[in-house]
């Protein structure tokens, strides 16, 4: 884990910690709400085997890290990462979030993209779409949750009851900075209206059984980006690099290729 200390307008001087493995044209993953966890296994995998730099940052508040009280917003977050690829003098990266991280690779969609070359949005949270409305999370049991989530939740989720107290609390402190970032309702009313003006490639990712937000929300979310691609993975929810890791290597390979 390295971290940086990045400077951000009218934020400050902000803390961020990342893994950085591989070498090759640059990714930034981006976690959900779920914290850095959800996306190490996989961010190893597309380092070792599709020969490109993964930066994987922990959202400050996930993961024990501290959150400046400048920093509650999902545009602060996008704000923060654009500012880390001009520290690390990264140029066309491939941004690459899932869930919230998502939400904030959109959020970079519509800034400053000078040193992006294309968005991979999985799963991703952050407009409003009539009649497909994001799951209350923060309202949902621990086996709720699992069961909006995944398409196998008895596979892939989580038993608090098999925590330890230390899991225990991280998980509350990674709760309460996504409540922070994204509020109980996890959308902004204006995002769709910004994402009209991007013009960076983009492939919309969904699962196809994902009922955090359904595959419908994902293709409105696809539409409101011009030119951007939707893909749905079979037998697949929320979290595609945890449940679907090879079809989303796939998935993000070829685009990339594609668009390089």
């Amino acid at each position: 884990m390295t971290e940086s200390h990045v400077t951000v307008e009218g934020l400050g001087i902000i803390p961020v910690s990342f893994t950085d493995q591989g070498q090759g044209p640059a990714v930034l993953l981006l976690h959900g709400g779920g914290g850095p966890q959800t996306v190490a296994a996989f961010g190893e995998r597309l380092a070792a085997e599709h020969g490109v730099r993964v930066i994987a940052p922990t959202h400050p508040g996930f993961g024990g890290t501290p959150r400046p009280d400048t920093l509650t917003t999902v545009s602060g977050l996008a704000r923060l990462y654009a500012a880390l690829l001009a520290e690390l003098d990264l140029t066309d990266v491939t941004v690459v979030g899932n869930s919230v991280g998502g939400w904030v690779a959109a959020e970079m969609a519509t800034g400053d993209c000078s040193r992006i070359g294309r968005f991979v949005i999985v799963d991703g949270v952050g407009i409003e779409v009539p009649g497909h409305p994001i799951a209350d999370f923060f309202s949902l049991t621990p086996r709720q949750v699992a069961e909006h989530a995944y398409h196998d939740p008895d596979r892939f989720g989580i038993d608090p009851t098999r925590l330890s107290p230390e899991a225990l609390q991280a998980m509350a402190a990674n709760r309460a900075a996504l409540a922070a970032y994204a509020g109980t309702s996890m959308s902004d009313p204006g995002l769709a209206g910004r994402l009209a003006g991007v013009t960076m490639p983009a492939v919309v990712v969904w699962g196809e059984s994902d009922r955090i937000a359904d595959p419908d929300y994902g293709r409105a979310l696809a539409a409101a980006i011009p030119g951007a691609r939707f893909e749905l993975l079979p037998r697949t929810g929320h979290l595609p690099q945890l449940e679907s890791p090879d079809l989303l290597l796939e998935t993000i390979r070829t685009f990339t290729t594609q668009q390089r």
